[in-house]
This record gives structure tokens, C-alpha cells and sequence, in this order.
């Protein structure tokens, strides 16, 4: 007898494949646009209540699936609040394949929305502020800078979103069900395929599964490894350039660019008036000032509201209360409730790190701003001013790829590009060394002499400040102490603060004693003094430079001293000095002066007592 066995097998239902692949992608194009709008929304909210609407973001991240589906089902239900609003369309949205799209959303959407806000926050804020200032819409800061610059962390978050879609099970089971052939989809369709003994179905779903997962992960891997060698190949090539060496040449800037630096509405007022208040944590910013067609230099210690003068000016930071004018037009004016936002206050902000777009060309970077110029005039204008920073020819490189001295130059041709009023450099020599801040200097000044508007100089560096500023300005606490000619500030400072921002290092306690003599009390001597001394003088100073090693002990301001200590730098010793007794310790001095390292070779043997003459013409009387 002959025995047949016939195995028959039926082609499985592909319906829980269409369904899952066909919810999975409509929530995720959803998840998309709503998970990265809310991350951009949040990204710069500082409200009291971001905590609390943190915690509704991602609250469905942390409850379990079925408590999110009993939650929509209360609220998607026939008696809920957003099921009554869809009777009167004669629509139900319970038990259909459109529910198991809503659970997708809103299981998934804390992922996108995490991922996004945390590839946000990884972009320098100073490139968003710096678009702003070159004139972007807040659309466009978003469209150009932030979106390009956070695509891997986005596609990141979306690949996130769509793998939690397509598995999403407990909440689709209570708000769409399992109706084989509308809302059963491939997680559904393996736990009622094991419970049924169906183990073969079940192996068949959760191979799918396992396939789809993979090959999200696979085109994720393989997006980010063509976006990597893209980025490589821009660079391939290329070697960072090192700055030219100057061996005696005048850097200059050809004679017939001067038109592209000059800005056209400089006539409708008289320069930029800043008078404003700002509360901050450490400080508060109590600043007014004004300043004409000029370079103002900006002196003070780290914290005394220089930087944040600049962005209140730039629009980035909004002041409590104050008027700031550029121009005979208002910029802000808390009373009138005027604040114009950056992209339209015509002005340029260099921030210290440059914040050029690391994702554009140089040519990019500088036609940024000049969006509302035709084509032909944008690429006129750009090559223009790569020629004014001595770039010609390298606008197709990036960022990354040029040395900090040109990325400097770059930062600062972009700025000029738009023609702007104000100039606000926010120390832009800080990340060079020596040899680059020498000629960027050099270069800078040969800028700024065809420049026409206000530019405001930020640095700490004394030296630097006076061979570039016209005036300067010394602020201390959030309040400017001081604000003259370069002249007057060094040689002239009217209080110990202002003496001390400006590098003076020697100051003793001070009383007067007739018309022409000053005790120092610290320093326990008298001095003569030519100007006319103050009626509340509190301290007497010089600066350690103008002091003077001699062997004539007759001199006016000539006093017996005693060596306590050296300290040396490359060119210059600086000897700390007792007056008229030797010295217990190498702390126990009364001033500090400077002298080339010839001298010090001349004097270094020679027995004690020296003497030391303070210039009465040098001496420094502060109230």
C-alpha cells in the first residue's frame, strides 16, 4: 500500500506587513514635524514652567503602553473631549487603522522630540546670533544654519521614532484593536500568533520585524558614512594654510574696495547713543554711552558687562529697561516698547571664536547676509570682499579648512559685507598667538580706515587697544568708569579702578601735605608732584615702566631701595622694590618696576642701596 502525503502551504496574510510599514510611516513624517518644531520651541524657552511641560513631552516615554492607550482611550472616546468634537463629522477614530497611527505618534514622539532638542543644543548658539545679526529671519536662521547642522541627529531621531512606531503594541491594542486585515499589525499579529500555537506564523512575523529593523539601522549607517566621506572629500587636498610671512611688506587693501565697507545710512543722526539696564545674576549692567563715526575701544575685567554691552546693542540680548539709537533710529526703547529684532538693526557682531558656518563655503559665509541682493551683484560683492581681506580665490574652501587667522579675516569680511552701522568686534584677536594678532592687527586698522560707521572694540589686551582705538571706555561692575581719549585714560586715570584696567600696578594710600607734596602712606615716603592735586585724593600711583634705576641720589622723587625679588619675560625684568630699608622677604616690597634686561645686565652687581626716581611728571593723583 502506497501512502501520499500532500503538504499544502498557503501563502501567509501580508496585511499585518502593509499596515505596520503604512502607520509606522505616516506617524513618523508626523513625529517628524511636530517632534522637531517642539524641540525648536524649547530650545530657547527659559520660562518657569519648561519643567513641567518637559515632563508632558515625555511622559509617554516613561508610562507604560497600556496606561497611554487607556489615557487616549478616555480622550478619544465616545464620551471624551476630543471624541465628542469628531461626532457632529460623523467620524470615529476608535477601532480604525487611523488610532494606530495616533498611539504611534504618541509613543514615538518623545524620542524625536528628545533626539532633535539634544542636536540643537549641540550647535554653537553663536552661529544662530551671528545669522541674526547678518539680517536672518528667525524662518531663515532655521531653514540654513540649525536644520543643516543637526541633520545627523535628526535622522537619528527619526530612525528612533520608527522603529518605536513599528513596534508599538499595548497602546494600538486598547485604542485600535486587532481587526485581522485593518488594524493588526506585525506586533499584534505575533503575540495572537504565539497564543494561537502558531509558532511558524510567529517565526515568519518576527523575522519581518527583525529584517525592517535592520534595515533602517543599515541605511542610517550607510547615510552617515556617505555624509562622513562628503565632508572628507571637501577637505581632501586641502592642508591648512599657514599665514604669510611679512617680511617687510605694508599690508594693504586695493585702493578701489573702499566702497564695499562704507555704509549708506550714516547721515540720519549722530551716531549710536547706548543707555540701557539689564539684571543679570552675577551683575547688573548699568551702561550709557555714546559713540560718533569712530573706533571705541571697550576695556574691563571678565565680568564687567563688556560682552553683554555688545549683544544688547546686536539685539541678542534684550535689556530690563533703556533707549539704544544708532543713527536717529530707535533700536530699543523699553518705555515705548520698541525692541528691533537683530536681522533688522543693520548691525555686524565678530564673535571671539568667528561662528562661521562650518556647513557653507567661504563665498556662503560672506553671502549670507546679502540675500536681498540680485545674484550677479552677490557674487560681485563677495568676491570683493575676499579680495579686501587678501582671500582671493579661496571661496569655494570651508571653515575647517583655513587657519585661525583667516577664519578671522573671513569672520570679519562677512560682518563688513552687509554694509552695516555699527562694527561690534567681541575680542576677535583672542584665539590667535602673537605673530597672528600682530598682522590681523595690522590688517584690521588698514579695514577700519575706509570703515565709515561706529565700531566698538571689546579686548583685554591694553597694548592692543591702544594702537587700534580712538577712545576708549573702561567698564567695572556693569557701569562704565571711564570713557576719553586712549591719551587721557593711560596717562591720566581718575580712579584706582580704571588705573588698574589700564595696567598700573603701583598705588599707595595718599594724603596731601601742601600744594606740591603728597605723603604715600603705603610707601612711607613723600613725594613732589606738578599737577594740581585734587580735593578728595585718596591714592598716588606710577606705572611700573615709568619708574627709574639711577646712581644720582639728588634727584626730585629719588629714594634709596632695596631688592626684594625678580620675576623675567623675554625682553623685560620686573624687580619688586623696598623704599629706604632692606627687605625682610621676597614679599616685602613697595613697588614693582620695569626695565630691558640691558639695563638690569648693567646694574644686577652693583651693591645696595640703588636708587629709584619716580617722575613727578608720571605720578598719577586718583579720587
Amino acid at each position: 500500500m502506497r501512502f501520499v502525503v500532500v503538504l499544502a502551504f498557503s501563502s501567509p496574510d501580508l496585511s499585518p506587513l502593509w499596515i505596520s510599514l503604512k502607520t509606522a510611516g505616516l506617524a513618523t513624517i508626523v513625529t517628524f514635524l511636530i517632534g522637531t518644531a517642539a524641540a525648536y520651541g524649547m530650545l530657547g524657552y527659559r520660562g518657569r514652567w519648561k519643567p513641567v511641560i518637559e515632563g508632558v513631552l515625555i511622559a509617554p516615554l516613561i508610562l507604560p503602553p497600556t496606561v497611554v492607550g487607556f489615557l487616549l482611550l478616555l480622550l478619544f472616546g465616545k464620551n471624551g473631549p476630543l471624541g465628542k468634537v469628531l461626532q457632529p463629522f460623523d467620524f470615529t477614530l476608535i477601532f480604525t487603522w487611523y488610532a494606530a497611527v495616533v498611539t504611534a505618534v504618541v509613543v514615538s514622539f518623545p524620542l524625536m522630540y528628545k533626539t532633535a532638542l539634544g542636536a540643537f543644543e549641540q550647535i554653537d548658539p553663536n552661529l544662530l546670533q551671528v545669522a541674526r545679526t547678518l539680517g536672518a529671519s528667525e524662518r531663515r536662521v532655521f531653514g540654513r544654519i540649525l536644520l543643516p547642522l543637526a541633520i545627523p541627529g535628526l535622522l537619528a531621531g527619526t530612525t528612533l521614532a520608527f522603529a518605536r512606531a513599528l513596534g508599538e503594541f499595548g497602546a494600538t491594542l486598547m485604542l485600535a484593536g486587532n481587526i485581522p486585515g485593518q488594524t493588526q499589525t506585525i506586533p499584534m499579529a505575533i503575540y495572537f500568533a504565539v497564543e494561537a500555537g502558531a509558532m511558524g506564523q510567529a517565526w515568519f512575523w518576527a523575522m519581518v520585524m527583525m529584517a525592517l529593523s535592520l534595515l533602517g539601522l543599515v541605511m542610517v549607517n550607510f547615510w552617515q558614512q556617505q555624509y562622513g566621506q562628503k565632508r572628507r572629500g571637501q577637505q581632501a587636498g586641502w592642508v591648512e594654510a599657514d599665514e604669510p610671512v611679512n617680511r617687510g611688506g605694508k599690508l594693504t587693501a586695493p585702493a578701489d574696495l573702499g566702497q564695499w565697507t562704507k555704509p549708506q545710512r550714516l547721515n540720519h543722526g549722530a551716531g549710536l547713543l547706548v543707555d540701557v539696564e539689564k539684571q543679570l545674576p552675577a551683575f547688573a549692567l548699568n551702561t550709557t554711552f555714546t559713540a560718533q563715526q569712530e573706533t571705541l575701544g571697550i576695556l574691563g575685567g571678565s565680568g564687567s558687562g563688556k560682552s553683554m554691552t555688545l549683544r544688547c546693542i546686536a539685539g541678542v540680548e534684550t535689556p530690563t529697561k533703556g533707549r539704544i539709537v544708532l543713527n536717529g533710529r530707535v533700536l530699543f526703547d523699553s518705555e515705548h516698547q520698541i525692541n528691533l529684532p537683530s536681522y533688522q538693526r543693520n548691525v555686524s557682531l565678530v564673535f571671539q571664536n568667528y561662528a562661521l558656518f562650518p556647513h557653507m563655503t567661504l563665498a556662503q559665509n560672506i553671502a549670507f547676509g546679502l540675500q536681498k541682493l540680485p545674484k550677479s551683484m552677490r557674487r560681485e560683492r563677495v568676491k570683493q570682499q575676499l579680495a579686501l581681506v587678501q582671500m582671493q580665490g579661496l571661496g569655494d574652501r570651508y571653515p575647517h579648512q583655513l587657519s585661525g587667522g583667516q577664519q578671522q579675516r573671513v569672520a570679519l569680511a562677512r560682518a563688513l559685507a552687509t554694509e552695516p552701522e555699527v562694527l561690534l568686534l567681541d575680542e576677535p584677536f583672542s584665539a590667535l598667538d602673537t605673530y597672528l594678532r600682530n598682522q590681523m592687527e595690522r590688517q584690521l586698522l588698514e579695514i577700519l580706515s575706509s570703515y565709515r560707521g561706529v565700531t566698538l572694540f571689546v579686548t583685554h589686551n591694553l597694548e592692543e587697544a591702544y594702537r587700534i582705538c580712538e577712545k576708549l571706555m573702561v567698564m567695572s561692575g556693569g557701569k562704565s568708569i571711564a570713557h576719553d581719549s586712549k591719551h587721557h585714560i593711560f596717562e591720566r586715570p581718575q580712579t584706582v579702578r580704571v588705573a588698574q584696567l589700564t595696567g598700573c600696578k603701583n598705588f599707595s594710600r595718599a594724603v596731601a601735605q601742601g600744594n606740591n607734596f603728597v605723603k604715600a602712606v603705603d610707601w612711607n615716603i613723600t613725594l613732589t608732584v606738578l599737577e594740581a592735586i585734587p580735593d578728595r585724593l585718596t591714592d598716588v600711583g606710577i606705572r611700573a615702566h615709568q619708574m627709574t634705576i639711577t646712581t644720582d641720589s639728588h634727584g626730585a622723587n629719588t629714594f634709596p631701595c632695596w631688592l626684594a625679588a625678580t620675576s623675567e619675560t623675554p625682553h623685560r625684568m620686573t624687580l619688586l622694590l623696598k623704599f629706604n630699608a632692606a627687605p625682610t622677604g621676597s614679599q616685602d616690597y613697595h613697588v614693582q618696576a620695569e626695565i630691558f634686561k640691558d639695563k638690569w645686565n648693567a646694574i644686577k652687581d652693583q651693591p645696595f642701596p640703588w636708587y629709584v626716581q619716580l617722575d613727578p611728571a608720571r605720578l598719577i593723583l586718583m579720587v
